[in-house]
């Protein structure tokens, strides 16, 4: 398991110390009552929409290709609102670090329990799936009461001040994170009967990797869940954690057991998910992590989608 922590005294050097005053700064917003530091959010949210020029092509682009139906005015506005989610999302990993359980589970619901409930009951564990949402460690508190001790799959971060500080926020509610290559630690969690959040949604080009229509779009799809589920015979449960009224609640919702999963074939249980991730991400688009380039790497004819 991924656990290795570092004082963060020891990140005294120049470079870091941006991120401290960030660090600094998003303290003191957290101390705001919620509709205040949520109101910071979309500030920040919209500030980085204009320094990060790059980034909001990227989720112009994306969200173009997923939803042709909207106009150029229509997309703009969702660009925006993308954006100010993303600054909410800031402040949200500054809350799941410092604000005590107690409040922040008044601001959360969590609806459809009883499916994980009832899948760890066979003593197989589960397997959480979802997708790159905001609210990923404000979900992670709210379930730590309910469920055993979670795994979560994790991506350690080139910055090593930053990996430290998301390492802290999410062994809060996450004891055990797992490197993408730990597939072997994933399914020794499952074995143990423990959930395991799993979220494959993002652009792959490695072992396995398969070109799958993501909002009628071919997109380079990460196939290894339909592995672990072999292995383990382990339910999947679909789950979405979205917030509402502009982060004045929470809501993290399960749904029932993907059916006849897995199928025995990877493609059909790649759509299935995807079928999954789309019927969710159009009831809050602007909560799905657009600034990725989802549809990079694929291969010729298809052109390159940025």
């Amino acid at each position: 398991m991924s656990d290795e922590k570092t004082l963060l005294r020891s990140y005294w050097q120049p470079r870091y110390w941006l991120t401290w005053l960030v660090l600094g700064i998003l303290r003191l917003i957290v101390a705001l009552p919620q509709a205040a530091r949520m109101a910071c959010g979309r500030t920040l949210g919209r500030a980085a929409m204009r320094l990060l020029s790059s980034r909001r092509k990227v989720a112009r682009r994306n969200l173009e290709l997923c939803f042709p139906e909207l106009s150029a005015m229509e997309l703009d506005a969702l660009t925006r609102r993308h954006f100010e989610s993303l600054g909410m999302g800031v402040i949200e990993l500054g809350m799941a670090w410092w604000l005590n359980d107690e409040e922040l589970l008044r601001l959360t619901t969590v609806n459809g329990a009883e499916y994980i409930h009832a899948a760890l009951e066979h003593d197989k564990g589960a397997l959480m799936l979802s997708g790159h949402f905001a609210l990923t460690e404000i979900a992670g508190i709210a379930l730590k009461p309910i469920l055993p001790p979670m795994a979560a799959m994790y991506r350690p971060s080139a910055n090593p001040l930053n990996d430290q500080i998301m390492r802290r926020i999410r062994t809060r509610s996450v004891p055990d994170m797992i490197t993408k290559s730990g597939i072997r630690q994933l399914i020794k969690v499952l074995k143990e009967n423990r959930p395991v959040w799993y979220a494959g949604d993002q652009a792959y080009e490695g072992k396995g990797a398969m070109l799958i229509p993501f909002f009628g779009e071919p997109a380079m799809t990460n196939t290894a869940i339909s592995q672990i589920c072999r292995v383990s015979k382990t339910p999947v449960i679909p789950f979405f954690p979205v917030r509402k009224d502009n982060g004045r609640h929470y809501e993290i919702n399960f749904y029932p057991p993907l059916e006849d999963f897995p199928s025995g074939d990877a493609e059909t249980d790649a759509l299935k998910v995807h079928a999954f991730l789309e019927e969710v991400i159009r009831t809050a688009p602007e909560q799905y992590y657009w600034v990725h380039r989802r549809f990079k790497g694929r291969p010729d004819p298809l052109p390159n989608a940025y």
